[in-house]
């Protein structure tokens, strides 16, 4: 790790952090939080905020994302008229906390009527969501550099896709992303409790959203879900599909957080709703250094 205790890392003349967790516990809450700090004229306090879904949606994906808005577009004669013209534009508006462009593109596998896409369209989109976010995470060590270089940022905060754990192989220690991300920045886990689990799981019930799922697992669970509900892959409710891959999720995703942890330090979501301010965020940070050194 590049801090080894609470004292190294208060000490650092430069803090590098990443998050990681489950989408709702608190990884943008805190880096909004630390980008909104003051940073003095000499460049001190201020923190650099990289969205690894931002990054996605506005370098990686952003032509995907229009694409089926043009698509959609060409269906409706007058806009069809225009856009053969060159009379509108089109384009997303993604911003670091409204991803929604970048979900809609993910879209959800089922019946066309209530808004689902065929599912090989489907893995295909996933596919290129995970791409995407590999290349993403790549540019984080370069993102270090131009933050400082460019805006005098010497504090970076890295908020990373809830879906980061499965694209890497942390038990493997050459992996190419894991090896990148280490080398330049504390990793962090935001671990949730059961309680946190539940809470997450009804937030979802109430409004299901794409989520990105190994290929492996994926298949797993969509022919699990055809065999249990008797249906083709035409006639799936998308949404109650997501419902029903979200619970599985979560699950799947903790023992690979955990391996990911292993390369950082573990704070829980308790702690995190504690913090108000970047001293306290630099409080937690030095605790959970200092916690993982004692049972070390």
């Amino acid at each position: 790790m590049i801090y080894t205790s609470g004292q190294d890392y208060r000490a650092a003349p430069r803090k590098r952090v990443l998050l990681f967790g489950m989408s709702g516990l608190g990884k943008t809450y805190l880096a909004n939080m630390l980008r909104d700090s003051v940073q003095d004229g000499a460049g001190q306090g201020g923190w650099f905020h990289y969205s690894v879904d931002y990054r996605i949606g506005t370098r990686y994906m952003n032509e995907f994302i229009a694409d089926n808005f043009k698509r959609e577009a060409m269906k409706v004669p007058l806009l069809r008229e225009l856009l053969m013209t060159d009379s509108v534009y089109i384009a997303s508006n993604i911003t670091f906390n409204n991803l929604a462009p970048l979900s809609t593109y993910l879209g959800k596998p089922g019946d066309p009527a209530r808004g689902g896409i065929p599912f090989a369209e489907y893995q295909r989109r996933q596919a290129e969501h995970a791409q995407a976010e590999i290349s993403a995470m790549l540019d984080v060590p370069r993102f270090v550099e131009r933050a400082e270089n460019i805006y005098g940022y010497q504090n970076f905060i890295c908020d990373t896709s809830g879906s980061i754990c499965e694209v890497v192989e942390a038990d493997d220690p050459a992996d190419p992303v894991m090896r990148a991300l280490a080398d330049n920045q504390l990793l962090v886990w935001i671990k949730g409790s059961d309680a946190h689990k539940a809470e997450l799981a009804r937030r979802f019930d109430r409004a299901p959203k794409p989520m990105y799922y190994r290929p492996d697992f994926l298949e797993t669970l969509w022919a699990e879900y055809l065999a249990r509900e008797g249906k083709s892959a035409t006639e799936v409710d998308p949404d109650a599909f997501l419902r029903f891959g979200y619970a599985r999720l979560l699950d799947h995703r903790q023992p690979r957080y955990a391996a990911m942890a292993r390369w950082g330090i573990t704070v829980t979501a308790e702690e995190v709703a504690q913090v108000k301010t970047p001293a306290d965020f630099d409080d937690m940070i030095a605790t959970a250094l200092d916690r993982r050194q004692t049972h070390a």
